[in-house]
């Protein structure tokens, strides 16, 4: 893969291929289904021949963890979420399982967010939050909060090995190519984009760090480095904090946008969630 020079001036990050962190011919089987880690590259994302899950760039003991339910810390998390499933809250006494009787009804809902409604781009948290506010009388959660990425872990893992399969014509092509602008766009001090490091340097060593192609097929993810479920934009987020830039709102516009770019790069991959990485 060729060597791209992302930084300018005095700051210099070194790039170096490294194969022997994880066993990157491992398949991802859960409960006896096999979950699709690599995929043929969608013609829109016409930069790479295959797509690749982050989990085949993560240690042999970080893949395991994802191998069983059991053993998945996320599903602490899955297990709080599915208690608040039944919880009344606001002032019109209702939970969520008083108008969706069983989560199971969501299968197929993971693989196509976000979506455009009413013409706005709306993701999970955002179909979550407005339940809550507009028929429970509940007060929003906060868009990367527990209670959110716990609920949206449990949503998600009703889709779990269906291939994302996000809408990017009619209504969406905007938003889409809002996202990829925003992908491609170097920002911050370290005058870097999304694209310097997932698609031109991906499967290298950054520091301790092996980069992936960065894709959400997994997410909400529980990460080791924070012991907890991080939502995408929450990701998001840290990655502008790392290039020293100032970053977009979780749940603005902005990161929507990008949500959708990075989920369209992804399609054909299984849904992993929750997953587990670094």
């Amino acid at each position: 893969m060729k060597f791209s020079k992302l930084l300018a001036g005095t700051v210099c990050l070194a790039f170096v291929s490294f194969s022997a962190v994880a066993d990157q011919d491992a398949k991802l089987i859960i409960e006896g289904e096999e979950i699709s880690v690599r995929a043929s590259a969608p013609a829109h994302a016409e930069n790479l021949d295959e797509v690749v899950s982050g989990w085949v760039y993560r240690k042999d003991e970080t893949q395991a963890l994802q191998l069983d339910d059991f053993d998945n810390p996320a599903f602490v998390f899955v297990d709080q979420a599915i208690d608040e499933w039944s919880n009344v809250d606001g002032t019109a006494g209702e939970s969520c399982s008083s108008c969706h009787e069983d989560v199971a009804d969501f299968k197929g809902l993971r693989p196509s967010l976000p979506r455009v409604e009413d013409g706005q781009l709306v993701t999970m948290e955002n179909l979550i939050n407005e339940c809550r506010t507009d028929r429970m009388g509940a007060e929003a959660w906060s868009y990367s909060g527990s209670e959110m990425t716990g609920m949206t872990a449990l949503v998600g893992l009703q889709s779990r090995g269906m291939p994302i399969n996000v809408a990017i014509d009619g209504d969406a092509a905007s938003f889409w190519e809002t996202g990829k602008e925003l992908y491609y766009t170097r920002v911050g001090q370290l005058d870097m984009a999304c694209s310097n490091c997932h698609e031109d340097n991906y499967d290298t060593m950054i520091r301790a760090d092996h980069l992936s192609q960065g894709q959400i097929n997994g997410f909400p993810a529980y990460r080791l480095k924070n012991a907890k479920l991080n939502s995408m934009h929450a990701r998001f987020k840290g990655c502008m904090k790392n290039i020293r830039a100032n970053p977009y709102k979780e749940g603005g516009e902005e990161f929507k946008a990008l949500e959708l770019y990075i989920a369209s790069r992804g399609e054909g991959l299984s849904v992993e969630t929750p997953s587990v990485r670094n």
